[in-house]
C-alpha cells in the first residue's frame, strides 16, 4: 500500500504522514525545493520536488499511488490571488495530473475547511447540506478547490473533508492564544462559538475516509463533536498554563484596524489578518458531524482536555512558550 502526500511538511500534513508511516504504508510526499522538512526528514518517507501551483513540475511525478491525500494549500497571504494560485489552480493542476495519467488510484482526499461554506447563520450547527456562503477570500478559495474536485468525481474517487480550526502539536495559529495568555492579556470582541478538532482525530479520520466505499463521492464535517465558546477556550487553555489572563475588550473596528495596520508593514503573512477578521466578525463557527458518524464512522477520541495539555506540553518541550 502506499500514498502520496501534498503539504506534507506542514501541521496537518506532518501528522498525517507520520500516521501512515506508522500503519505501514509506502508514502511519497511532493515538496517544494524551499521548504522546510523538519518535521518529516527523519521519517521513512520519500520526497519528489515539484508544486501543484506549476502544471509543468507534476509531469515527472508518476501519481501511481493507491491514496492521494491533497492538503497543500495557503492559509493566510498577503495578496488575494495567493488564496486562489494555491487553493483554486494548485488543486486543478494536480487532478488534471492525476487525471490525466489514469491510475488506480483507490481515492483522492481533498482537505477542505470550514471556512468554504462559512459560518453558522441561525446559531445551529452547519450540515453538508448547508448551502456555502463563505465570508472570506481563503474560504472562497477552498470552496472553488471543492467544486474542482467534485468535478472530477465521474473520473476519480474523491472525497472532501471539512474541519474546523484543528490545534495540536506544530500549529502556529492556536499558538498566538497560547503565546497571548501565557503573557496575561487576551484580545476579547464578544462572546463567539466554535467547532474545534484535535490534529490526531484528524489524521485519523482522514486515513478512514480515504480506505472506505462508502465515503467515495462524499463530502463530510469533522470535529469533536462539541461547541466551545472564547470563554470556554480561554479558560481551559488559562488551566493548562496554570495563568490568569486579562480580557482585553477591543471592538471589532478598532481590531480590524489594528490588524490591518501590522499586515500592510509585516513582512510574513499573519493569522490575524483583513482575511481573518471577515470571519472573526460572525459569531458561530459550528458543524455537525453526523454524517460522518453514520456514514464513515468517524468518532473523535481526543477531549479539549487533553488536547490542549499535550499542546501546552509539546509547546513548553520546544521551548516555543
Amino acid at each position: 500500500m502506499n500514498a502520496f502526500v501534498t503539504g506534507a511538511a506542514g501541521f496537518i500534513g506532518s501528522h498525517l504522514v507520520e500516521e501512515l508511516v506508522k500503519r505501514g504504508v509506502e508514502v511519497t510526499c511532493l515538496a517544494r525545493r524551499t521548504t522546510d522538512l523538519k518535521w518529516i526528514e527523519d521519517l521513512d518517507v520519500k520526497i519528489i520536488y515539484g508544486d501543484c501551483e506549476d502544471a509543468d513540475s507534476l509531469l515527472h511525478v508518476p501519481l501511481d499511488f493507491d491514496y492521494i491525500f491533497h492538503l497543500a494549500g495557503v492559509t493566510k497571504a498577503h495578496r488575494v490571488d495567493e488564496f486562489f494560485c494555491a487553493n483554486v489552480n494548485g488543486t486543478k493542476n494536480l487532478l488534471q495530473a492525476v487525471a490525466s495519467k489514469k491510475p488506480a488510484v483507490k481515492r483522492v482526499v481533498y482537505l477542505s475547511s470550514l471556512a468554504a461554506v462559512g459560518p453558522s447563520k441561525d446559531g445551529n450547527p452547519l450540515n453538508e447540506g448547508t448551502a456555502p456562503h463563505p465570508v472570506s477570500n481563503y474560504g472562497r478559495s477552498k470552496l472553488q478547490g471543492e467544486e474542482i474536485v467534485m468535478s472530477y468525481r465521474d473520473i476519480l474517487p474523491v472525497t472532501i473533508i471539512r474541519p474546523p480550526a484543528v490545534y495540536g502539536p506544530r500549529d502556529k495559529d492556536f499558538y498566538v492564544l497560547f503565546k497571548m495568555l501565557k503573557k496575561g492579556f487576551y484580545p476579547y470582541w464578544g462572546k463567539c462559538y466554535y467547532s474545534i478538532l484535535f490534529v490526531d482525530d484528524l489524521v485519523r479520520g482522514l486515513v478512514k475516509a480515504a480506505s472506505l466505499e462508502q465515503a467515495r463521492g462524499g463530502i463530510y464535517f469533522f470535529s469533536d463533536g462539541k461547541v466551545y465558546t472564547t470563554d470556554d477556550l480561554v479558560d481551559e487553555i488559562e488551566h493548562v498554563l496554570n495563568v490568569n489572563a486579562v480580557k482585553m475588550r477591543v471592538p471589532m473596528p478598532i481590531l480590524s484596524l489594528l490588524v490591518g495596520f501590522s499586515e500592510k508593514f509585516g513582512k510574513k503573512a499573519s493569522i490575524l489578518n483583513r482575511d481573518k477578521i471577515r470571519e472573526m466578525s460572525h459569531s458561530h463557527w459550528i458543524c455537525g458531524i453526523s454524517k460522518a458518524e453514520r456514514e464513515i464512522g468517524f468518532i473523535p477520541k481526543v477531549t479539549i482536555k487533553e488536547g490542549l495539555k499535550w499542546t501546552a506540553d509539546w509547546y513548553r518541550i520546544h521551548q516555543w512558550l
